[in-house]
């Protein structure tokens, strides 16, 4: 049994000429034939080269892998009982779902406060993250989330002023912060600035310390899309040639006389910017921690991706040792703007596998009276019932579960609609709902008795969209909380879940589910 597909992908935009009679093992067509156009990878690969490495197009799509994994979080069920209640009196007046408590505080002095357990990881200089960042900077502030400013978004901003090789001034960032800074309400949530390599050499986080009152900063070490840096496309020349002076490796040269011809002549209509990859080293890390406080940041967080076990145990081992606030654990086949297709689907450590082994390390730490950081899980997840299994796989160390291409999603489909709401245009699918905000968006009487009209008039739809969903998300999640008594996320344990296989049972340490109770039915029994 093959577990993935090859040559053909709706995510590279082609497909078997022959697609009912295919070698599992290559994709290629069963008889692949003198004359054939070339649809498949391998064809397209063949007049588009590199081209067809990545997913398509760019700039109005995010992606994730499709390979299926031998376990994954369909592998476990939420468990129920009948019995008692943790966080709140086992009384049923009480112990009503909409009672649940959803709110998480974390950081080394708790003084970063969620409204809901998930927070979006980082999303940067995509174009798919630009063109909605309005929806999801406002979205996450008033649904008091956590929302991370990604890579490179001052390197690509052709309005950044950068002096002596350090960012001086931004229209870019300064706009995505303050978009959340504005609709933040009664300190929950929080906006985050990630760096890379080419962040940190242009001083981005000690301008967004300083300038634009930032206090947590994010270090990456990686994600669970790709084992290499960032990259995006560029289609246009001077941008391209303004991002190579500026230190990005940029593919083909946008300076070389030859390549400028070719891409003026239609040759190629794209250049790859692309990033470097980070070299850790625990002096470098440390070092760099302690640059970051130094500069006014109150709270330090980590993102690392799927890489070798070794590669965990040091972002767990080294958080601990030098106090990071949360770290982000990003399995593999994660979502992303842009990253080569194959790696996304044959790199990494799945996330099951992945946060197992973090509940694993965290756990040897605990045994030696070590610091644990607070922890977020990412990988996949888009609704309450695996937002529930992440939280409960790696608890008691897992405060918070990520998630990007869902929120991206919910804020793209928001917008869409209010596109259509301008233009008198809503399709029937959503007609039957009505034809404006008010009537369309199950949230908004909530919003415009919250915001008052004024402001609510002024809301995007891409955060209607957003907040929309996330509300569904946290009445779902308190509905499976509920059923497992456990009033509060804290009370949330990995006796919560059980293994429906067992080999998910010795993957992860989850009781198999004929296992579940033996010693409590026994004594009931007896």
């Amino acid at each position: 049994m093959t577990l993935t597909r090859v040559n053909a992908s709706a995510a590279t935009l082609t497909k078997n000429r022959t697609e009912d009679s295919v070698v599992p093992t290559s994709g290629m067509c069963v008889t692949c034939v003198d004359g054939c156009i070339g649809m498949c990878e391998i064809g397209k690969s063949a007049y588009r080269g590199h081209e067809v490495i990545y997913p398509q197009p760019f700039g109005v799509i995010t992606t994730a892998g499709e390979k299926t994994y031998p376990v994954d979080y369909s592998h476990f069920n939420i468990m129920g009982t009948a019995v008692g209640a943790h966080g709140i009196a086992a009384d049923s007046d009480k112990a009503v779902f909409p009672n649940v408590n959803l709110e998480v505080r974390f950081g080394h002095d708790r003084g970063i406060k969620f409204r809901l357990p998930w927070i979006i990881p980082g999303i940067g200089s995509t174009d798919i993250a630009k063109n909605n960042w309005e929806g999801l900077a406002i979205g996450s502030a008033l649904a008091g989330t956590g929302l991370t400013i990604g890579e490179n978004v001052v390197g690509m901003d052709v309005e950044a002023a950068i002096k002596n090789g350090r960012v001086v001034d931004t229209v870019d960032l300064k706009r995505r912060v303050k978009l959340y800074q504005d609709h933040q309400r009664e300190g929950y949530g929080a906006i985050i600035v990630q760096a890379n390599i080419e962040d940190t050499r242009l001083g981005t986080q000690e301008y967004a310390i300083e300038k634009l009152g930032v206090s947590i900063v994010e270090l990456k070490w990686g994600q669970g899309a790709k084992n290499i840096g960032g990259e995006v496309k560029i289609r246009d020349l001077k941008k391209a040639q303004l991002l190579y002076e500026r230190g990005y490796v940029v593919l083909p040269n946008p300076t070389d006389p030859k390549v400028i011809e070719a891409f003026q002549h239609g040759a190629f209509k794209e250049f790859e910017r692309h990033s470097r990859v980070g070299m850790v080293t625990e002096e470098g890390f440390a070092g760099r921690v302690e640059e970051l406080r130094k500069a006014g940041a109150k709270y330090v967080f980590l993102k690392t991706g799927a890489y070798r076990p070794a590669d965990l145990a040091r972002a767990i081992k080294w958080s601990s040792k030098y106090g990071i606030d949360l770290l982000t654990v990003d399995g593999a086949g994660g979502g992303t703007g842009m990253s080569p297709w194959r790696m996304m689907n044959e790199w990494g450590i799945p996330p099951v596998e992945l946060h197992t082994l973090t509940h694993q390390y965290c756990t040897r730490l605990v045994k030696k009276g070590e610091r644990v950081p607070a922890i977020a899980v990412a990988g996949g997840f888009t609704f309450e019932d695996q937002i529930f299994k992440g939280l409960a796989l790696a608890s008691p160390y897992v405060k918070l579960v990520g998630m990007a291409r869902a929120p991206i999603a919910a804020a793209m489909v928001g917008k869409t609609i209010g596109r259509t709401i301008e233009t008198n245009q809503v399709p029937v699918y959503v007609e039957r709902f009505g034809t404006t905000k008010d009537e369309i968006f199950v949230t908004a009487h909530e919003l415009r008795h919250l915001l008052g009209n004024e402001a609510f008039e002024k809301l995007p739809t891409g955060a209607l969209g957003l907040y929309t969903y996330y509300e569904r998300l946290a009445q779902g999640l308190r509905q499976l909380m509920a059923g497992g008594r456990k009033f509060a996320t804290e009370y949330i344990t990995r006796d919560d879940i059980c293994a429906l296989t067992h080999e998910a049972a010795e993957l992860s340490g989850v009781q198999y589910v004929m296992d579940v109770d033996k010693k409590e039915v026994d004594a009931i029994m007896n």
